[in-house]
């Protein structure tokens, strides 16, 4: 069976396109003078050329292959027009590919855009090319089962190795081994699953999509929060002063924001007089709106109020009540369905935008934070570290050793490094260090040398519980919650605001940093949220009085991770409380109907 201009045509086409691509480089290489240009970027280029020159090798034996294919006389029609279109297809990025080399030897900031193309060995494909939601969801869950699975292996083994050392040492060093061997195996697990994710030609659309969606509910917040006429709209009134630290009030004032985005009011902040700086978030912080920032204090009332209540007077998230379905971990309904398969978490996702709106720098502040990246020397990669110490401990949070922090910031760099195809490189181990006590600082650059420890023990001095409400320590604290945020991965403790706000800020920075943390103790959550509940998908036969029996369609209200292979929490079937295998569930995402700002 033959196809007119579709087999010996196109077999034609690919062999003289191959040729003039040679004709070409070899036509630049000789034409460019290189004593106008410095040896890197000559050697750049000519690099650059090789690359491209063995993919059209690569692309012409594919173009050999389809061609052949279509040669066969047991092809269908059916078939036969899918080998056409995929060889009109790789022609087509082949044209491009040419095309932005081109391009970039004339200009050095030219970005290729068209179809997909690769960008530090990841595969971005078209902003068009969607997967299924069943794909992203699947994928997440391996990713995170993994860790799950290892947690557990690791656990146990390790109790068992532990009774072992005194009688049985022979025995216990073999179990050591495994352990050894056994987190190698993690390493390589996760570094291809996060290879595989960059090459499934996906990227591109989860970058598009992450941007699309920010865009729209930034869009939302600017309507809600710059009426036609500031007078008759109504508003929420929220005061910035919880009686709490600075992490905490900038998780009141989120959820300030969510009010009064779900009952369709104009947020005004009360901040004179604020602990942290007496004049106001505005002097720090952009102001929440550009025409609407007063209100008529006599007419106010508290919540909830009436729905023509023209101003609402809003009380800190514990005392709310009556309690309302929107209070975090809920989402929006419109766009839930596109937030499920773009994001492993959500609620931190869409948390991460009120942050983006609220957090927007006065000048003074953005130049604060400049410089102080500046002074630190900023590279990536960079894993952040935040170890809280002063009031948190021995009342909200147990101590953890700096040991523990940075043994998992090893095994992130050791992973970065496990590769599949024998080209492990080294990867440069920097790290930084936030506090509350400024001898953590000096402790990880005494104890780890070969590590570059960034962190300012002045900065860290200024949070001490004595000066904590100064301007000094205002700029300490935002300015390490901004550098967290930037970091690769995340090593800290949820219990910790701090620690968790620069989570959420990060998540406004990629398609989906879900993944980029590890906490020594808490799961995340959100003061005062409603309940966190995982529905089951497999049966679990609880096999003593400490677990829990569960079927599949169960909802389990989640108290917490022991990082350990086991979760804790209640059934709402039964009733009972108990520790449950995390892998046999999935997260129940709260999804509520709230206001779409259409008419924006």
């Amino acid at each position: 069976m033959t196809f007119v201009g579709s087999s010996k045509s196109s077999y034609v086409k690919g062999t003289l396109f191959f040729l003039v691509i040679w004709a070409f480089l070899l036509y630049w290489l000789a034409s460019s003078p290189a004593e106008n240009v410095q040896d890197g970027e000559i050697m750049k280029r000519i690099n650059g050329a090789l690359r491209l020159v063995e993919d059209c090798k690569q692309r012409n034996t594919e173009l050999r292959q389809i061609i052949d294919n279509l040669m066969s006389s047991t092809l269908d029609k059916k078939e036969a027009q899918n080998l056409i279109d995929k060889l009109e297809y790789k022609e087509k990025k082949h044209s491009i590919a040419l095309k932005q080399f081109a391009e970039s030897l004339h200009d050095e900031t030219y970005t290729p855009h068209d179809d997909t193309y690769h960008y530090d060995n990841v595969i971005l494909g078209s902003p068009n090319n969607q997967p299924l939601a069943e794909y992203e969801h699947l994928r997440r869950r391996i990713r995170t089962n993994t860790m799950e699975m290892w947690n557990f292996f690791s656990n146990e083994f390790g109790k068992l190795r532990s009774k072992l050392v005194g009688d049985k040492p022979e025995l216990a060093e073999q179990i050591k081994n495994v352990l050894e061997l056994g987190v190698e195996h993690k390493r390589s697990l996760i570094n291809d699953q996060d290879r595989l994710r960059k090459v499934d030609g996906y990227e591109g659309w989860r970058h598009a999509e992450s941007k699309d969606l920010s865009d729209l509910v930034q869009k939302r917040f600017n309507t809600m929060q710059n009426p036609k006429d500031c007078d008759s709209a109504r508003k929420l009134v929220c005061k910035v002063s919880k009686g709490c630290g600075y992490g905490c009030q900038l998780h009141h004032l989120v959820y300030c924001m969510i009010v009064a985005y779900s009952t369709e009011r104009t947020l005004v902040l009360k901040s004179k007089g604020w602990r942290y700086h007496r004049g106001g978030w505005e002097e720090i912080f952009q102001t929440v709106s550009d025409t609407c920032t007063d209100y008529d204090a006599v007419h106010a009332k508290m919540w909830p109020g009436s729905p023509d209540t023209l101003v609402v007077n809003l009380p800190i998230i514990d005392s709310l009540q009556p309690r309302p379905s929107f209070l975090p971990l809920a989402i929006p309904a419109d766009i839930a369905p596109r937030l499920k398969r773009l994001h492993g978490d959500p609620i931190v996702w869409w948390v991460g935008q009120f942050f983006k709106f609220l957090l927007r720098p006065q000048h003074d502040t953005q130049e604060m934070l400049n410089n102080g990246l500046e002074k630190l020397g900023w590279k990536k990669p960079i894993v952040g570290v935040h170890v809280r110490r002063t009031d948190k401990i021995g009342t909200e949070a147990s101590l953890h050793e700096l040991r523990e922090y940075m043994s998992h910031v090893e095994d992130y760099f050791r992973t970065l490094e496990a590769s599949s195809n024998g080209t492990t490189v080294k990867v440069p181990r920097r790290v930084f260090l936030a506090s509350d006590d400024f001898k953590v600082i000096e402790q990880a650059r005494k104890q780890y040398p070969d590590y570059e420890i960034l962190g300012d023990p002045e900065v860290a001095k200024t949070a001490g519980v004595s000066t904590r409400y100064t301007d000094g320590s205002l700029n300490g604290i935002i300015f390490d919650i901004h550098a967290l945020s930037l970091c690769d991965f995340l090593v800290c403790t949820f219990s910790s605001q701090v620690c968790r706000v620069s989570y959420e800020i990060m998540q406004a920075m990629y398609p989906d940093a879900s993944e980029r943390f590890k906490s020594l103790d808490d799961i995340y959550y959100y003061g005062g949220q409603n309940p966190h509940n995982r529905r089951v998908v497999i049966e679990h036969k609880g096999k003593n009085a400490n677990e829990l029996t569960l079927k599949p369609g169960d909802l389990v209200g989640i108290a917490g991770n022991h990082w350990d292979g086991w979760s804790k929490g209640k059934c709402k079937r039964t009733g009972e409380n108990g520790l449950f295998p995390l892998f046999k569930t999935i997260d129940d995402v709260t999804v509520v109907d709230l206001p779409t700002y259409s008419n924006s």
